[in-house]
């Protein structure tokens, strides 16, 4: 009978649970040979991930065949490596999109905005079931806007969106930063009242969504709830906890 090689890892049951790199056994003194190239597969994903070009018109026909208007723009970085040396100017419109939204009807409860991030394979997958998720579990009074479509974004991209149309909340779903088991994170960023200069204290965050993650109707649930007593109390941020966990329990 041969050796099995590899020493196996006492906590080895927790594998099972969870996609994160834990109780990778040993081959001598060395990962063994199997755990070291699957490392290398999820490197080669998450750095594919970063650099894939989100097909901006492919997105806006799924959600017009949804029901969905949507509009393009595009961030003040002209290309991707411009996009990842200066984060300043994927936080701000180019010319060209700022005149184009000056001159859309605006006043919405509600903005939604979908930028590429740092993973257009996680928009591309999660944004369209998710915003599904959203229509269904919005309250009918609520007015949305076009989704607005924004390639070489970072967060901060949906403020002078919001702002130039006048919306009361928006709604930023952008591709997360990719992790070794996580390629395709979609974070969705909520800010109240949008400005340029707006600060990350003034946002709430749902991150990891994606069906292995946080899925859609659980994370389509706390974005309504949080959009909700957003609009109610007038605010965002740290001064508005997410409670809707809470909100969900039956009376004692």
């Amino acid at each position: 009978m041969t050796k099995d090689p590899v020493t196996r890892d006492p906590w080895d049951g927790l594998r099972q649970h969870t996609a994160a790199r834990v109780a990778l056994g040993r081959a001598g003194v060395s990962l063994p040979t199997g755990e070291l190239l699957r490392f290398g597969v999820a490197h080669a994903q998450a750095r594919d991930a970063v650099h894939l070009p989100l097909d901006a018109d492919a997105l806006c026909a799924t959600l017009q065949q949804a029901g969905w208007p949507s509009l393009q723009v595009h961030s003040a970085a002209p290309d991707r490596a411009t996009y990842l040396l200066r984060p300043d100017l994927g936080r701000r419109l180019d010319e060209a999109s700022m005149a184009r939204l000056a001159d859309q009807p605006g006043g919405f409860d509600v903005q939604l905005v979908v930028g590429d991030g740092l993973s257009s394979l996680a928009v591309s997958r999660h944004a369209a079931p998710l915003i599904a998720e959203v229509r269904a579990q919005a309250p009918p009074a609520w007015s949305f806007g076009p989704v607005v479509v924004a390639r070489q974004a970072r967060v901060a991209l949906g403020d002078p969106v919001g702002e130039l149309l006048k919306a009361r909340l928006v709604v930023m779903l952008i591709g997360e930063r990719p992790g070794l088991s996580s390629p395709d994170s979609l974070g969705a960023y909520l800010t109240w009242a949008p400005r340029r200069g707006r600060s990350d204290a003034e946002r709430n965050c749902i991150s990891n969504v994606r069906p292995e993650g946080l899925p859609y109707a659980q994370a389509a649930r706390k974005l309504v709830w949080l959009a909700g007593e957003s609009l109610r109390l007038q605010l965002s941020g740290v001064a508005l906890k997410d409670r809707s966990d809470v909100a969900e329990l039956p009376p004692a």
